[in-house]
């Protein structure tokens, strides 16, 4: 602390930013405190914010210091720092979810261009595997699935949420080890392309099944809206 008013004399900082820990629990308070004490900070970032904490250490930076939260910190990179916005920490805090950082965050990730031409597919019911592999890679780009999820309306009434992220790379293993051709037409494949599937992606003949089984259930679905006159998306 001796070191950092050295610092602080010599260079006369414009800004003095406290970089806490959202997961800290309560040491927040003793942390706050000693860094404000000592250095009277004129603002502070929130790190961690991708993981379980809901944010209640924003809180007591606010009240502790009076100075604004400017940065919020929702990943190891660079490009996972954001803007603080009170409104979606305050939902987040209440269980409200925060619709617009994933919103955001899909906007950031998602090639434009490539989802207008799955939706298109979806609803004409000509989806088939190789736009669901295309789909899949572009989800996993979000991150972690439950962090998503919480970010969800409700979704805290959910309990404890977990996603095997080795699912999705199973899945993504099968349809990889499929041909384009068997991508395109999933109703050709047989017990012996199974077989094969099955020996490429390191997987069983049941993943095999139940793969496809839920991706003509998906399908159903939306010939089910293409019916009802509903589109899947505007």
């Amino acid at each position: 602390m001796d070191e950092l008013n050295n610092i602080k004399k010599e260079v006369n900082p414009d800004e003095i930013l406290l970089i806490v820990d959202a997961m800290i629990g309560q040491d927040a308070i003793n942390v706050i405190n000693g860094f404000n004490d000592k250095l009277t900070i004129t603002g502070s970032i929130l790190t961690k914010m991708d993981g379980d904490t809901k944010g209640g250490v924003a809180l007591s930076l606010r009240h502790l210091t009076n100075v604004p939260i400017k940065f919020v910190g929702t990943s190891e990179k660079l490009d996972g720092l954001t803007e603080f916005d009170p409104d979606r920490m305050v939902g987040r805090i209440l269980g409200e979810g925060d619709i617009l950082s994933i919103v955001e965050k899909a906007e950031e990730v998602i090639n434009k261009e490539e989802a207008e031409r799955t939706i298109k597919k979806m609803n004409k019911g000509k989806f088939d595997l190789e736009d669901f592999l295309i789909q899949l890679k572009q989800i996993k780009k979000l991150g972690p699935l439950e962090n998503i999820i919480k970010m969800i309306p409700g979704a805290s009434k959910l309990g404890n949420i977990s996603i095997d992220p080795k699912e999705l790379i199973r899945i993504e293993a099968i349809i990889l080890s499929m041909t384009p051709k068997e991508r395109r037409n999933p109703d050709i494949i047989k017990f012996s392309r199974k077989e094969r599937i099955a020996k490429g992606s390191g997987t069983t003949l049941q993943q095999i099944n139940q793969l496809l089984t839920r991706f003509e259930q998906m399908k159903k679905m939306m010939k089910m809206y293409k019916s009802g006159n509903n589109k899947l998306f505007m």
